[in-house]
């Protein structure tokens, strides 16, 4: 009998062991994002589906500009990121970029699949989203009038004679100083102004004249709100900008990764182009807390648990 007693504690230790060890466990998580407000809406949709099934979630949201979280999330700083998987490919190819977001997610992938220690894996894209973000060239509606604006190509005709509001990342940023180059623009330094792309100051900028060219986002509110003009990219320089959470394959050994990404991937199954644009008007011009906002549109969706 005791030494059955001793074989059963022995099991129960083995089991409990298996159990803290990973692979089916709910390990504690570390969220990061871009630092701007759709990125960290998207983290904080994440953030709050993967606590509402039990994982406890720290969020390091608003690391800076990819040029900034990039190196953080290959350093191991943070577990997971929500990607534009676009500029994410762009970041370490700009010539595999296309416009078909399923195409630059394998692309990105692939990427990955060699990034990791001794040329492993580093990191899983997972599904992509159905709605997209994409980079928008954008310039006031008396500066496209009055110097006949309408597409990218236009634009290097009258370089000079423009302020650029550029993001500060712009000449590391294959999609940023590289696109301009494709169109025959140099910004000259003297008529640049430094403001993050696809936030509320360079969009205000843009509006009060202080600057007459923007990089905004497509899902940006100040759009509309404005009456902005988006010049056409007829060299097709900015690709599909669909999102998805990456995550480190270090991380996803710990945990069932099917049972992970499918509560992911249907999350993000269920974010459209209206919704970004939508959830964005919320949070940039209702001033709403994100976290809220989140929470709303999860509830909403039915991926919350009451």
């Amino acid at each position: 009998m005791r030494m059955n007693r001793v074989l059963a504690l022995g099991a129960a230790m083995v089991v409990a062991l298996a159990a803290c060890s990973g692979g089916g466990s709910k390990e504690a998580i570390r969220i990061g994002s871009d630092n701007f407000y759709e990125s960290k809406l998207m983290a904080e949709i994440y953030a709050q589906v993967l606590e509402n099934d039990g994982y406890e979630v720290t969020r390091n949201l608003g690391l800076g500009s990819r040029q900034e979280r990039a190196p953080a999330f290959e350093a191991g700083q943070v577990d997971l990121v929500p990607e534009y998987v676009g500029s994410g490919l762009g970041y370490y190819d700009k010539d595999q970029i296309t416009g078909d977001g399923e195409q630059n997610r394998a692309a990105l992938q692939a990427i990955y699949d060699t990034k990791g220690p001794d040329g492993g894996k580093l990191a899983t894209v997972l599904a992509i989203t159905p709605g997209e973000d994409t980079n928008a060239a954008v310039v006031r509606q008396d500066t496209a009038s009055s110097m006949s604006l309408a597409k990218m190509s236009d634009l290097a005709a009258v370089q000079n004679d423009l302020k650029w509001g550029l993001p500060p990342d712009c000449d590391e940023n294959p999609l940023c100083k590289g696109a301009l180059e494709e169109y025959g623009i140099t910004y000259p330094p003297a008529q640049r102004e430094s403001l993050a792309a696809c936030d509320a100051p360079i969009a205000e900028a843009l509006n009060g004249n202080a600057i007459d060219f923007a990089w905004l986002c497509s899902t940006q509110p100040a759009i509309s709100t404005f009456g902005f003009v988006v010049l056409e990219d007829d060299l097709d320089t900015q690709p599909a900008e669909n999102l998805a959470p990456v995550v480190r394959e270090d991380y996803l050994a710990k945990v069932d990764r099917d049972a992970f990404a499918k509560l992911l991937d249907e999350v993000s199954a269920k974010m459209t182009t209206e919704d970004l644009t939508a959830l964005g008007v919320k949070v940039a011009v209702d001033n709403e807390d994100i976290q809220d906002v989140a929470r709303q549109w999860l509830t909403d969706k039915g991926l919350l648990s009451s």
